[in-house]
């Protein structure tokens, strides 16, 4: 007789399995000021051919810019002759002038027409930049060309006078203050835009600084070397060698320099 076997009908444990819902992850909203709202569709060839309009366009201005300044070369040449305190000027090759002229009318057109050139490049660059990008351009822009023109007047006003004043007065005893006006042209349109280039730098600062490249307290923990370069940058930016003229461009340096720390902080950087 087979004995029957006890079947184990006891209910296996119950296995508690959390279901979740629908839960989907996480996405960080894009921020508004991330966003592009001019960006248009185009192909290569579409910003090659717009690219090609906007260069023709700039040029155009200035040719214009240089050939009004041309025909009014001789009221600009007197204004730069200004600060040399009526020292003569000689002609010593034919034609020198007349090269002299050409000289004038091409940085005066292109100050003229920088504007124009300006709103060209904007216009190119525009549709690329985020609301937040554009935000920066305006101030920068503006910004920019208040410092430039501010530079060309300070050299203008001071550097200028301070290093003419110099060599006047070191030569006074011994020669007669008879100059080329192709060299002192020469000097004096480099120094009215070497000083309104020294003059962006607080605006390479704000860029910097906004971009998060480079923080407010990391520009003052190198003012050693700030110093030590505004010192060269003088040298280097003025034709001339007295050591007042030189100083005073440094200052200016330097004084731009911890001004756009400034700048820098008051953005939050």
């Amino acid at each position: 007789m087979t004995s029957s076997q006890d079947i184990d009908t006891t209910t296996p444990p119950s296995i508690d399995v959390e279901v979740q819902g629908d839960s989907k992850p996480e996405i960080d909203p894009i921020d508004p000021l991330d966003e592009l709202p001019g960006e248009i569709e185009m192909s290569i060839f579409d910003h090659l051919e717009e690219l090609r309009q906007r260069i023709f366009y700039s040029l155009i201005a200035v040719a214009v810019g240089v050939i009004g300044c041309f025909l009014a070369v001789k009221p600009i040449v007197q204004l730069l002759e200004v600060p040399a305190q009526g020292v003569k000027f000689l002609q010593l090759a034919p034609g020198e002038y007349f090269f002299v002229s050409l000289k004038v009318a091409g940085y005066s057109g292109l100050v003229l027409s920088s504007p124009f050139v300006l709103f060209q490049i904007i216009q190119f660059v525009l549709p690329g930049l985020t609301r937040r990008e554009r935000r920066l351009l305006g101030p920068v822009v503006l910004g920019s060309s208040v410092l430039f023109a501010g530079g060309i007047i300070f050299a203008y006003l001071l550097l200028i006078p301070a290093a003419l004043k110099f060599f006047i007065s070191y030569g006074a005893d011994v020669v007669e203050q008879l100059w080329s006006i192709d060299k002192y042209f020469e000097f004096v349109l480099l120094l009215l835009f070497s000083t309104g280039l020294a003059f962006q730098i607080p605006i390479i600062q704000v860029l910097l600084g906004a971009l998060g490249i480079v923080s407010s307290k990391q520009m003052l923990s190198g003012w050693r070397y700030v110093i030590l370069g505004a010192v060269i940058l003088g040298a280097i930016l003025t034709p001339s060698t007295d050591p007042f003229t030189q100083s005073l461009l440094a200052g200016a340096v330097l004084g731009l320099y911890f001004g756009g720390i400034g700048l820098v902080k008051l953005i939050g950087k």
